[in-house]
């Protein structure tokens, strides 16, 4: 799976690009933000993330497969 990242994310993990491997076949949104927490903590201390499976911005409970791209989105800021 291709893992995009933006913002204070791709600060945390040091790229803005990653291929992820996916755990298992059955993992969903929330699944892979709590397997991504656990392995970058830091992402832990945001507000607020939004994710997008296939540029479409998606749920939890959204089911993601191995060919699919998701963008980790942080809060935006500005004025």
């Amino acid at each position: 799976m291709k893992l995009l990242l933006f913002g204070i994310t791709r600060d945390i993990v040091g790229q803005s690009e990653v291929d992820y491997e996916l755990k298992s076949t059955e993992t969903n949104v929330g699944k892979l933000l709590q397997d991504l927490k656990n392995q970058f903590p830091e992402l832990s201390r945001l507000n607020s993330l939004a994710i997008a499976v296939n540029e479409e911005y998606a749920q939890n409970d959204v089911i993601i497969n191995q060919n699919d791209t998701v963008a980790l989105i942080p809060p935006v800021s500005g004025g």
